[in-house]
C-alpha cells in the first residue's frame, strides 16, 4: 500500500500521466500562458468596468483622462435623467417583447430549415444552400427592403423588425452543421425501420437531442434583436413603439439642445450629456451582461460547431 501511495503521489496533473514530471520548458510555458491570459482578460474587462465607473463619476474627472478604478466625485444626474425619462420603461418593454417574439419566430424558421438542409436525401439541398449563402454577400439593399416592408403593410409594426431577420444564414449554417454532426444517418435508418416517419423523427428524436443548438440559437437571435437600432429608425414611426436603443439615443439628443441657456446652465447640461453617453451604454448592456454568464457555455459550443463543419 505504501508503494502504491508513493506511485500515485507522483501523478502529474498537467500531463495526466502517472510518474511524469513537468519539465522546465512546460513550466515556463504554463507561467507565460497564465500571465498572457491575465493581461488579455484585463484588456477586455477594464473598458467595460471603466464605462460603468464613468457612469457614476463627475464628467470633469472622466474627461481629464484619469485612470479610474472606482468612482471619483460621484455624479448621478445621468441616471436620474435616464430613469425619469418618460419613454425609458416603454423602450425596455418594447425591446423585451420584440426579443421574445423574434426568438420564437426565428426558432420556428431556423431549426426545421437547418434540419431539412442537413438531410442528404433532400433533393436540391445544395442549390438551396447556395441561394442562402449567396444572400450573405449580396442583398437588395436598404431601399428595396424598405419598399417591400411598406408594400406588405408591415411598416410601423413590430413585424417590420422581426420578419426580415427571422432567419440568419450564419445561424442556419451553424444549426445545419450541428444536425449533420450529431444526428448520424444510422439513427435515422433505425428509426425508419421501426416505422417512424420523417416528421416523427424530427419531433421525437431530433429535437430532444438538439437542446444545445436551440440554446445557442436563442442566445444569438436574442442578442441581435436586443441591439436592434437602424431597422427601428427605418421601419417604425411612433415613439411608443421604439425599442430601447432608439429611446436611449433620443434621450441623449434631447439633452443636447441648449438654446436660450445661460453659460452656467450650458456647462451643467454638457456635463449631463457627457455622462449620459456612459449611462445609456450601461443600461443597454446590463441585462445581457447579467444573462450571458449563464449561457456562455452554449455560446462557446455554438462557435465550435460552426468552426468544425460549415
Amino acid at each position: 500500500m505504501a508503494k502504491k501511495s508513493k506511485e500515485l503521489s507522483s501523478y502529474d496533473k498537467t500531463s495526466g500521466i502517472v510518474g511524469a514530471k513537468e519539465s522546465a520548458g512546460d513550466h515556463v510555458f504554463n507561467v507565460f500562458n497564465s500571465i498572457l491570459m491575465i493581461v488579455v482578460s484585463l484588456v477586455i474587462i477594464y473598458p467595460l468596468w471603466y464605462t460603468v465607473v464613468a457612469s457614476f463619476t463627475d464628467p470633469a474627472v472622466v474627461n481629464s483622462g484619469q485612470f479610474l478604478i472606482f468612482p471619483t466625485k460621484p455624479f448621478i444626474s445621468g441616471y436620474q435623467e435616464a430613469l425619469n425619462y418618460p419613454n425609458i420603461w416603454t423602450g425596455y418593454k418594447n425591446t423585451i417583447i420584440y426579443t421574445v417574439v423574434s426568438v420564437v419566430v426565428s426558432l420556428f424558421a431556423t431549426i426545421p430549415g437547418a434540419y431539412a438542409l442537413s438531410r442528404h436525401d433532400m433533393a436540391g439541398r445544395r442549390g438551396l444552400m447556395f441561394l442562402f449563402t449567396f444572400t450573405m454577400f449580396f442583398n437588395g439593399g436598404m431601399i428595396p427592403m424598405y419598399l417591400v416592408i411598406r408594400n406588405l403593410g408591415l411598416y410601423n409594426t413590430m413585424w417590420a423588425l422581426i420578419l426580415p431577420s427571422a432567419v440568419s444564414v450564419y445561424n442556419l449554417i451553424v444549426a445545419r452543421s450541428f444536425f449533420e454532426s450529431n444526428l448520424p444517418i444510422d439513427l435515422l435508418e433505425a428509426a425508419q425501420l421501426d416505422g417512424c416517419s420523417d416528421f416523427g423523427f424530427f419531433f421525437k428524436i431530433a429535437l430532444p437531442l438538439s437542446s444545445t443548438i436551440i440554446a445557442v440559437m436563442v442566445l444569438f437571435y436574442a442578442t441581435a434583436m436586443w441591439n436592434v437600432y437602424f431597422n427601428a429608425i427605418m421601419f417604425l414611426q411612433d415613439e411608443n413603439k421604439m425599442p430601447l436603443q432608439v429611446i436611449l439615443r433620443n434621450l441623449v439628443l434631447s439633452n443636447q439642445l441648449m438654446q436660450g441657456a445661460s453659460a452656467s446652465e450650458m456647462v451643467e447640461k454638457q456635463k449631463l450629456v457627457d455622462q449620459l453617453k456612459y449611462v445609456i451604454v450601461t443600461m443597454a448592456a446590463f441585462p445581457l451582461v447579467i444573462v450571458y454568464p449563464f449561457v456562455q457555455k452554449y455560446f462557446a459550443k455554438g462557435v465550435m460547431v460552426g468552426a468544425v463543419k460549415g
